[in-house]
């Protein structure tokens, strides 16, 4: 299905801008004048589409819909979620389904609006970490990324520890041990005999982590390697760098598996105030390589960026979130030999509504599309997947704001700025990992899915889609 996204600003015949929601698509005479909802809207006909377009109609009544939510027309917006209800099926095809979840989001954005019918309603929900993991377990089984991921961080690692006689490894988020017992076995295959290996695992949740080191133990223990679990219960956010406790000797390699962005996560109010933060590390930089500014700007490759403040690729504008610029600081301060960070490859972190819509859009339409590939729609694994993990998501980019929007992903451009700024040299990813993770991929039969190299990181891809990426730093002392 092609479409064609246009830009809200649009010019009429005599030249002047004008607002518009309006989406056109390609060759099937767009834009829809009969898409705009009201009295005695024909729903029993619009029921009747084909599936391409009935597509198309969902995705200009999203953003129909979307443009009423965002600037706040409550009645408005009900009428067109209305009608986009006749079309989307959370248990339909990819459009259908996909428009069912932004739908959700949309309506519990409105409902917030409404802080005493948003918390009668929600006052009884019950999560269960049992079930979180048992979702990332089903999207790890459902698709490649996850495995693709480890694939490519451990090999880094073993490349990086090569002839080291004392690993420390540091997981994020510690939760699935599949990765770990991987490089359990690789290690014990080393030519030179495997490394006493310790892991810090961190997890807000301590029954995940006991697991986590019964089941690792149990799997150092058969190959008789030196092995220790440091457990350490807390969220990514209230993490106390300090009590990661390396040691002398150790080689430590940091691993972050779709978690840093949840540390951009800040006040919204407070981004808007003129903050120091961005501009004091940007001086910081400079000043420990004795360059000026301009110096810096000419030597940096990423000097091309613009350094306006209002750029998304600007220096400047990095300093929304102290909490990240603290945390990247701490973990420099260990001096990494290798630190891995795997990222969604997209921009759900705009500052308008509109901009984390259809960026979401695109992005989601690909998740949904690599299932739909391979999974039936009545699935129920698959439904679990999209309504808890993907659905979820969709509902914390649209529908919070400020400190609750934790899925603030950011494309690799930005995390490459991000973490030089904050005085990480990048580390380049093999060839062999990369074959490592194609065989991966013809092993297990994933079809339609590519690994591509960019600036000397991965990113996997659905298609020519970017999905993730996967970038390796160490620490860089100034001179």
């Amino acid at each position: 299905m092609s479409v064609l996204f246009v830009d809200q600003k649009m010019a009429q015949e005599d030249g002047s801008p004008v607002t518009s929601s309006a989406m056109y698509f390609p060759g099937l005479g767009s834009p829809y004048p009969w898409l705009s909802p009201g009295i005695g809207s024909p729903y029993p006909w619009l029921r009747e589409l084909k599936s391409e377009e009935r597509g198309l109609c969902l995705i200009q009544l999203l953003q129909g819909c979307a443009h009423h939510v965002a600037s706040g027309s409550i009645e408005q917006a009900n009428v067109w979620l209305e009608q986009i209800s006749q079309l989307a099926s959370a248990g339909g095809d990819t459009m259908q389904r996909i428009a069912a979840y932004f739908t959700e989001a949309l309506a519990d954005r409105m409902l917030k609006g409404l802080p005493g019918l948003y918390k009668a309603l929600n006052s009884t929900k019950l999560s269960s970490i049992a079930e979180e993991i048992h979702i990332k377990r089903l999207f790890f089984d459902l698709c490649p990324f996850l495995k693709l991921s480890y694939v490519i961080t451990n090999q880094a690692i073993v490349e990086a520890m090569e002839g080291e006689k004392m690993v420390h490894i540091i997981d994020l988020h510690s939760f699935e041990p599949a990765q770990w017992i991987n490089l359990i076995q690789t290690l014990n295959a080393r030519p030179e005999g495997p490394p006493h290996l310790r892991i810090t695992g961190i997890h807000e949740h301590k029954e995940v982590l006991e697991q986590m080191a019964a089941r690792l133990t149990e799997e150092a223990e058969k190959h008789d390697i030196p092995f220790q679990f440091n457990a350490i219960v807390s969220k990514l956010e209230n993490l106390d760098v300090e009590s990661l406790r390396v040691k002398t000797g150790e080689a430590l390699a940091v691993c972050s598996v779709l978690q840093l962005h949840s540390l951009l996560a800040t006040d919204d109010d407070m981004t808007r105030r003129k903050s120091p933060l961005a501009t004091n590390n940007l001086q910081k930089v400079m000043h420990i390589n004795k360059l000026t500014l301009g110096e810096w700007l000419e030597k940096d490759p990423i000097s091309a960026y613009s350094l306006s403040p209002d750029s998304s690729l600007s220096p400047l504008s990095l300093g929304a979130s102290p909490k990240m610029g603290s945390f990247l600081t701490a973990l420099w301060g260990l001096s990494p030999k290798l630190m891995v960070i795997t990222e969604q490859e997209s921009n759900h972190n705009g500052h308008t509504l509109m901009d984390r819509i259809i960026e979401a859009l695109h992005y989601y339409a690909a998740l949904f599309d690599c299932l739909e590939s391979t999974v039936s729609r009545a699935s129920m694994e698959r439904q679990k997947v999209e309504k808890m993990l993907f659905g979820e998501e969709i509902k914390n980019i649209i529908s919070c704001e400020g400190t609750d929007r934790k899925e603030r992903h950011e494309k690799l451009e930005k995390w490459i700025l991000r973490l030089e700024l904050s005085g990480f040299g990048r580390v380049q990813l093999s060839y062999h990992g990369r074959m490592q993770a194609k065989k991966m991929l013809r092993d297990y039969g994933y079809d339609g899915y590519e690994i591509k190299e960019d600036n000397g990181c991965l990113v996997i891809c659905w298609h020519d889609r970017p999905l993730f990426s996967v970038s390796a730093w160490r620490f860089r002392r100034y001179e």
